[in-house]
């Protein structure tokens, strides 16, 4: 099997930001990377230690989000330069990984 050498990143977000749709699009439609998924958690807390959760009695539209994508390193590179503006400090993780190809 092949194997590739690639950047993964993933941002933290919340719902209330309003900040996970916009850099999702932009994500596909400008910097057209190899992959993006956008996943909405059912609970979690940052460094200011509240909890935002979803439970059956309510809707909450304050959720936690995750923006993961990858792409070859240097490409990477180049689109957390395009964003980093967006993302506040500790809010964004990025791993070295391999895909199949």
């Amino acid at each position: 099997m092949n194997m590739r050498k690639v950047s993964v990143v993933r941002i933290y977000l919340t719902e209330g930001e309003g900040l996970a749709q916009k850099l999702f699009q932009h994500l596909h439609d400008r910097e057209k990377l190899r992959g993006v998924s956008l996943f909405r958690a059912i609970s979690g807390f940052g460094g200011s230690g509240r909890v935002h959760s979803a439970s059956l009695l309510d809707t909450s539209l304050d959720l936690p989000l995750v923006l993961e994508f990858f792409d070859d390193p240097e490409r990477v590179d180049l689109v957390l330069e395009h964003i980093q503006d967006s993302i506040q400090p500790g809010h964004l993780v990025r791993w070295a990984a391999e895909i199949n190809e």
